[in-house]
């Protein structure tokens, strides 16, 4: 088990509510995290992604059911660091955020190679009866998201 507390932006984030995103095309992860309150992250579900509107619906009751104080929102990039198509759609969709919910703080985390260390936790896992598990592998990898950004 992680010492999260040891990790550099624990007591900057001390007592927030944390959400973390891994947006996906067709389903969309959700993490939570209080450092301070809660020893590690966790999964917070996921969104079926039927839709940019729909998304900003389901987040914004996700918000105001955790009193959601900080977003983390996974940015693909391509392993060498460089932008992909979808590095500059994620990050077009991270400013619309941010604009939408202004009393909200917003953060980037690269969440490169994030689905592969989630299915590979998961086959290494007896949570998950050492098996990978489709339905919980976007709520995972918003999980690992928000772990390498308190660790960052």
């Amino acid at each position: 088990m992680n010492e999260f507390s040891s990790y550099p932006k624990f007591e900057e984030f001390r007592g927030l509510n944390i959400l973390s995103i891994d947006f996906g095309e067709k389903v969309i992860g959700l993490g939570f995290y209080c450092p301070g309150r809660e020893p590690f992250p966790i999964g917070a579900g996921r969104i079926i992604n039927k839709g940019i509107a729909h998304f900003y619906t389901e987040l914004e009751q996700v918000i105001e059911d955790q009193v959601v104080e900080v977003i983390v929102m996974g940015i693909p990039y391509y392993v060498d660091g460089n932008e992909s198509e979808k590095t500059k759609e994620h990050k077009a969709i991270f400013n619309a955020l941010v604009e939408k919910f202004p009393s909200v703080k917003f953060y980037q985390q690269d969440e490169t190679l994030t689905t592969k260390s989630a299915k590979e936790r998961m086959l290494n896992s007896p949570e998950y009866n050492f098996q990978f598990d489709p339905t919980k592998i976007d709520e995972l990898s918003a999980v690992i998201i928000l772990e390498d950004f308190i660790r960052s």
